[in-house]
Parts: C-alpha cells; sequence; structure tokens
C-alpha cells in the first residue's frame, strides 16, 4: 500500500464518513448511584468520613453533573454514610441544579462569605466533626488550603483511593464507551490516510481531523490531534514550527475524540511513500515491543511489569536502555477513561496490580534522534483472561490498516 499516493480529496474522503454513535447508551443514574456506593465502601474500608469531589472530571463520574473548576468553589461532599451534598456558589444553585443525575441538596455561599466555612457547616451537619476527609487530588490547592484553614480538627487526606479505586475498573457500559469512541477514531485514521499529498501541512491534516470525528459523531472541540512529519517525528508531543509532507516522510498522526465523555486515543506511524530499510527495521521493532506489553498483561500482574517487559525487549535489541535514545523516552501507557491519560500507569514504578475493567493505551514510542520517531498506539482493557484489544495493531508499514489481510 502507497499511502496517499492517488487518494480522494478531502471532501470526497469526508462525504464517506457516517454518524457512528446511533446505538450508545449513556451512563444510567442507576450505575452513578452504584459508584457512589463503591465509593462509600471504599472510604470505609480506609476510615475516611467523607471524601470531597471537584468540579470536573471525578464530579461528573459520580454524579454526572458537568461542571468545570474555576476560581470558584464548586463540588460535592460523598459521605462515608449518608446523602451527598453539593457546595456553589449561591448564584449558581438553579444553574447546578439543572445539570445534576445524582440529586442531592445544594449549599449555597454568597460571595462575600467563605466557602470553606460551608463545608465545615455541611459536614457537622452529616455528623463529622472529626477524623479523615478525603480531598479529591485534582483539586486546587486552594481549596485543599481553605478547608484546612476552616476545619483544622479534621485530617485531610488524598482522595485518590477513592476516585482511582472507582475509576480505574471499567463497567461494560464504560468499555462499550470506550470501543465506540476508538472505533471512531479507527475510522477517521483510515480517511486521513487517502488525503495526504506531498506539500500538505500539518494544519490542514489538523482540520480534516476534526471535522472527519464530527462526522462520525462525535462532539465539536472533543478531538485531539498531534501530526508530524519526516524528522519531527522524533518529537513525541510535536515541534514549535512543523514542516509540510515530503515524499518518503514518516508519518505520524496521534488522535482521538470523545464518546460521552470517554476518550479514543490512537497513534499510527507508516510512510508517505516508500519505506527505507532503517524505517522498516525499527517500525517492526516497535511492532514488537508492542506486542511484548501485551503479551505481559495478565491479571494480578502488576502495571509497571508491563512497561519492563517492553522496555526489556528493546534493550535486547540494542535500544535504551531505560529512557535512553535511540529507544524509549517515555512509559509505555497509561490508563483512559473519562480522562485522556489517568491511573494506573503503565510506568515501572506503579505496582497496582492489572484487574479486570482496567483500560490502557500500550505506545512504547521509538524515538530515534535526527531521524524519525515510531509511535504505534492501541488500547487495551483487562479480562478474566487477560488483555483484550480495543483496536487491532498496525498490521506493517506498508499496511497499517490491514487492507491486504481482508
Amino acid at each position: 500500500m502507497t499511502i496517499g499516493v492517488g487518494g480522494s480529496t478531502a471532501k470526497i474522503e469526508l462525504e464517506k464518513l457516517v454518524n457512528m454513535t446511533g446505538q450508545v447508551q449513556a451512563i444510567t443514574e442507576a450505575e452513578l448511584n452504584q459508584r457512589i456506593a463503591k465509593a462509600q465502601k471504599i472510604m470505609a474500608k480506609n476510615n475516611i468520613a467523607a471524601t470531597y469531589i471537584d468540579a470536573g472530571t471525578n464530579l461528573y463520574y459520580f454524579t454526572g453533573t458537568r461542571w468545570y473548576a474555576s476560581e470558584r468553589m464548586v463540588g460535592a461532599i460523598i459521605p462515608q454514610q449518608g446523602e451527598i451534598k453539593y457546595i456553589t456558589p449561591f448564584f449558581e444553585v438553579n444553574t447546578l441544579s439543572q445539570y445534576m443525575t445524582i440529586k442531592g441538596e445544594i449549599k449555597g455561599w454568597q460571595e462575600h462569605e467563605s466557602p470553606y466555612q460551608l463545608v465545615k457547616q455541611t459536614l457537622t451537619q452529616l455528623g463529622i466533626t472529626s477524623g479523615r476527609l478525603a480531598i479529591d487530588e485534582s483539586a486546587a490547592f486552594f481549596i485543599a488550603d481553605g478547608i484546612k484553614k476552616a476545619a483544622p480538627e479534621l485530617e485531610l487526606v488524598d482522595a485518590k483511593c477513592v476516585t482511582a479505586g472507582c475509576r480505574a475498573e471499567k463497567s461494560d457500559t464504560e468499555i462499550a464507551l470506550l470501543q465506540q469512541a476508538k472505533d471512531m477514531t479507527i475510522e477517521v485514521h483510515k480517511a486521513v490516510a487517502r488525503i495526504l499529498h506531498v506539500g500538505i501541512t500539518t494544519q490542514e491534516v489538523t482540520n480534516f481531523i476534526d471535522q472527519a470525528h464530527r462526522k462520525v459523531g462525535a462532539p465539536a472541540g472533543s478531538y485531539f490531534c498531534i501530526v508530524l512529519f519526516g524528522e519531527d517525528s522524533s518529537y513525541p508531543h510535536g515541534v514549535k514550527s512543523p514542516k509540510t509532507l515530503e515524499k518518503n516522510d514518516i508519518v505520524l498522526i496521534d488522535t482521538g475524540c470523545q464518546v460521552e465523555g470517554y476518550n479514543s486515543d490512537i497513534t499510527r506511524t507508516y510512510v508517505f511513500g516508500e519505506p527505507n530499510q532503517r524505517q522498516r527495521d525499527m517500525w517492526q521493532i516497535e511492532k514488537l515491543a508492542q506486542k511484548a506489553a501485551f503479551d505481559a498483561a495478565k491479571i494480578g500482574v502488576a502495571c509497571g511489569d508491563v512497561d519492563v517487559a517492553a522496555r526489556d525487549y528493546l534493550a535486547s535489541q540494542d535500544l535504551g536502555p531505560d529512557y535512553q535514545t535511540p529507544g524509549c523516552p517515555h512509559r509505555t501507557g497509561h490508563g483512559v477513561g473519562l480522562d485522556i491519560h489517568e491511573w494506573p500507569y503503565l510506568v515501572r514504578s506503579d505496582r497496582t496490580p492489572l484487574a479486570k475493567g482496567m483500560c490502557f493505551s500500550n505506545e512504547p514510542m521509538l524515538v530515534i534522534p535526527n531521524e524519525f520517531g515510531i509511535r504505534l498506539e492501541d488500547h487495551f482493557y483487562m479480562t478474566d483472561t487477560g488483555a483484550k484489544w480495543f483496536t487491532e495493531p498496525s498490521y506493517s508499514i506498508d499496511d497499517p490498516f490491514g487492507y491486504q489481510q481482508a
């Protein structure tokens, strides 16, 4: 397969794409309640009296409330026992109530009042006057500091054991949403490969990817994109002034979108034209490093051991070792869900045991300084019997999308 040569125009490729979200099943209120119940069990196990969840992804995960963090405190208190309470500026009470899926009493504070004192009062009403209060790890420092000063009798602790303890192991519905997002992005990747031509800019490709993701059903603004050509591909997250595409350039495209807030994140690397032997050899090593990581992913195995497996294979090919280049300069993968990067991580230091429902990227990128980079990124999830791909890995540098396998 010669990528891009003889391909259709961007307009024609967009017309071929169709909305893929017709069968999407959103997270139900019942599942949100199950999440809160699980959080309360974790809190009891860890002797946590209550957990403060800040506006953002965690608030959406537990309550279905879409609200973004700002300089004003907005969040929810999940007590170990009892009903959830919301904290918000008083003038936002009526608006916040419209966004809530899980209903709860809303405690409002006026602009001249302290929201941290309101937190203390709310906890007191819940019967919590001492003990451990877990603070959302994504909350800004000013929130934790304000609560600490208002309620020094409380011991503030990291809520990660609650938030990650719930979010790391996805339900069947969450996995289906992740699958849908990834299926959509793969179709976009295929379309992108057909519009490439000498002289195309990375911005033109990025614009096409935006339109293509919206055409397959992704919400506007939910996509992200990294497009790199030639030597630029050796910079994992891009360069300040990207080059235009030339014949026989490496093409690295890393993109994704969201479905009901759940993320895809897939990278394909191939050559626009004819790969040389150096490119072929390095591409195959990258593919086998990705396979080594996948093969190591077993229930109960530490996340870090998956990273070690990929890195050991690269070392056997005289690459690295560790994070040295030529080789892989970053971790093998990250958890994925409502955040595109979330815990746990496939990095040597993360000793979290793999469990059913955990979802990860697998991307032990090869960086060959001053030449090119190769990142093959697919995601997998853990089942009772081991790892399962969301998307099939690239087949070969000449046939990245498996057209010749049919």
